[in-house]
């Protein structure tokens, strides 16, 4: 298992709440976001974009 920051950590639990919550959309058509896979993959880009301590992206 990867090993992410506490700020990552962050990012993707806040993220994974939005998705539960029915909050969290993406792309340019901010469809709605139902899968935890893809919310826990677009909170770890906000941590990158934040400057997180994230692993490379695949």
């Amino acid at each position: 298992m990867a090993k992410y920051s506490k700020k990552a950590q962050e990012k993707v639990e806040e993220t994974v709440h939005e998705m539960k919550q029915g909050t969290l959309k993406s792309g340019k058509d901010g469809q709605k976001v139902t899968s935890q896979k893809q919310a826990v993959a677009i909170g770890l880009s906000k941590a990158r974009k934040a400057g997180a301590k994230v692993p490379k992206e695949k």
